[in-house]
């Protein structure tokens, strides 16, 4: 049996990934003027070398701007909810490009469910724009982080100068939600660095609403330019309907950085390309990484590509596995210590002259506007956001799964919710009737890094790219103490604001914010670097040293990937020309 064919291109430097943090790295190294190729296992929407990517393997590999196509995207992109977002069959789902292909397994012994996009945009594809910044305390005040807060502020203003990141605009549901935090008695917190409980809008990327939504507008919505308000961010938010590519409204990293990167000139991206082994060599230290091998996954072809450095992007169970499958030092920590926000479902229902009084109209109505938006952050605790899914995800989600049972067996008293747990048959159907008129908050718990959590191999259960991925995780007793904590304080924000009845789900566990299992300070050190190896890099959420706070990872995962591409630049190549300067203020200052 012959063995993988090499590639006939040598980049300077392979990034196994290119979906929410890696654009932000090769777009960096790119403008260094460092040549980069990014393999990414699922496919490339919108791009004319791809144009039936569900269907048909396309071209190669993708290395210029001019590839890129809005009208693609419409055609792709449909926004309905079980064609993009089926975990089975969806075209935003973990698995193959090949639509007639079963999705990729991973092993999860325990209850819950994990939420991942394979493609180039990885999980921002669905994910809905929101980027706060980690809450200073979890990073200067938890003993997990050798960085200190300050040293991401950098990287963090200059993201929210490309997206643009901006508050997100106040619709009727957010009004909902901000009246009961004042009532509740929380403080609206004006800054960007998170240090104290407080109320705030998103710090959002998504482009803000054309001033024609201000009023009653009832022209064609293919004319509007930024958000269109439909809630079609899980659907991959595909609008506005006829802009350029680059000027969709939320900016995943498919529409905002992956044009960037491939604006350089030295930044090539090839879908469909499943990294099975990361290629080693002995160096001046105990092992050197010098290039990667990869599955076409249309083809089943083997090839290998060498570099000079090697990043790893492909988030935080890919990394881990991909790490573990091609033989690297474990000192114990390679794919442990995972977090995942432990998260919590809480809603209330409202009657309409309630909301009538308060809102100005007489439903809720959950697709007004972006799917989230506003928030109220707890350091040290977590955060609760306005979390409005479509109908499909809320009655699977808020009603259908949990850890404590069927409602009818669970006794509520002494507790702010009226109902707890799963709800099925008619009074699941009662409660989706009330859809239009329910407000739903999801919880997003800090919850802590533990060794015993995490991803290692299952021995049992091989794919075509070797053994699979276990994910083992567990909540600690004090992390779902901080869950209770906040789902007792939403439910006494949506009380506040009049709500007639309130459930809290109880919520299995969802693996969708995932962080932590490839950690700086302990896989790698303070420039993203592994510990165990020379020129191996990881840029990617599991870098993240800890949940940091309960913040959405996305900001911090592409800040830390700006921050990573600059030390390896430093290290391996002529430096960094034009640094991104030091911020002088203060981690305090409203900046």
């Amino acid at each position: 049996m012959s063995g993988p064919d090499a590639d006939t291109r040598e980049p300077d430097v392979v990034v196994v990934g290119a979906g929410g943090d890696a654009p932000a790295l090769a777009w960096r190294l790119g403008q260094q003027g460092i040549d980069v190729l990014m393999l990414e296992a699922g496919p490339f929407h919108g791009n004319e070398r791809f144009p039936n990517p569900h269907a048909e393997r396309g071209e190669g590999a993708s290395r210029s701007p001019a590839d890129l196509s809005g009208d693609l995207l419409d055609e792709q992109f449909t926004a309905r909810e079980g064609d993009m977002g089926s975990p089975v069959d969806g075209k935003l789902r973990w698995g193959p490009a090949d639509a007639d292909r079963a999705p990729w397994a991973r092993t999860v012994p325990q209850t819950g469910v994990i939420s991942q996009v394979a493609g180039v945009g990885g999980t921002t594809l669905h994910y809905y724009g929101n980027h706060p910044r980690a809450f200073v305390p979890a990073i200067n005040d938890q003993p997990h982080w050798p960085l200190d807060y300050g040293d991401l502020v950098p990287y963090y203003q200059y993201l929210e100068d490309v997206h643009p990141v901006k508050p997100a605009p106040t619709t009727p549901k957010a009004e909902l939600f901000y009246e009961g935090a004042r009532r509740a008695g929380y403080d609206l917190t004006t800054g960007l660095n998170v240090e104290e409980e407080g109320y705030r809008p998103f710090p959002n990327a998504i482009l803000q609403p054309d001033e024609a939504l201000q009023g009653e507008y009832d022209g064609d919505f293919r004319d509007l330019s930024g958000d269109t308000l439909a809630a079609h961010e899980h659907q991959g938010g595909p609008h506005p309907r006829g802009a350029d590519f680059e000027r969709r409204a939320k900016r995943g990293s498919l529409v905002s950085l992956v044009p960037k990167a491939l604006d350089t000139g030295h930044v090539e991206i090839r879908p469909n390309a499943f990294a099975t082994q990361v290629l080693t060599r002995a160096g001046p230290g105990p092992l050197e990484a010098c290039g990667v091998e990869y599955r076409d996954t249309w083809t089943g072809r083997a090839r290998r590509v060498f570099a000079d450095v090697v990043v790893l992007s492909a988030g935080c169970i890919e990394t881990p596995r991909l790490w573990l499958n091609s033989g690297l030092p474990d000192d114990g920590w390679v794919g442990r210590g995972l977090t995942t926000h432990h998260f919590d479902f809480v809603s209330g229902r409202f009657d309409a002259d309630t909301l009538e009084e308060i809102i100005g109209q007489r439903a809720v109505e959950p697709h007004q506007g972006q799917a989230a938006g506003s928030r109220l952050d707890v350091p040290g605790a977590g955060g609760i956001a306005v979390n409005t899914f479509a109908p499909g995800i809320t009655a699977a989600s808020m009603y259908s799964e949990s850890v404590n049972g069927f409602a009818f067996e669970n006794d509520t008293s002494g507790e702010p919710w009226d109902t707890e747990g799963r709800v099925v048959g008619q009074q699941l159907k009662d409660e989706m009737s009330d859809y239009r008129r329910t407000l739903t908050l999801i919880c997003h718990t800090d919850d802590r890094p533990r060794q015993d959590n995490g991803v290692s191999l299952d021995p049992s259960t091989e794919d075509e790219h070797g053994p699979i991925a276990r994910l083992d995780w567990s909540p600690h007793p004090e992390d779902d103490e901080r869950r209770l904590d906040l789902a007792r304080r939403s439910a006494r924000l949506l009380e506040e604001a009049g709500a007639e009845h309130i459930h809290r789900s109880a919520a299995a566990p969802i693996f969708l914010h995932m962080q932590s299992s490839m950690a700086i300070g302990k896989v790698l050190d303070t420039g993203g670097e592994a510990l165990s190896a020379d020129r191996l890099f990881v840029a990617d959420h599991s870098a993240l040293a800890n949940g940091v706070g309960g913040a959405n990872p996305t900001h911090t995962g592409q800040a830390l990937a700006l921050r990573t591409a600059e030390h390896l630049a430093d290290r391996y190549f002529d430096g960094v020309a034009d640094p991104i300067p030091a911020d002088p203020t203060p981690a305090s200052a409203d900046d």
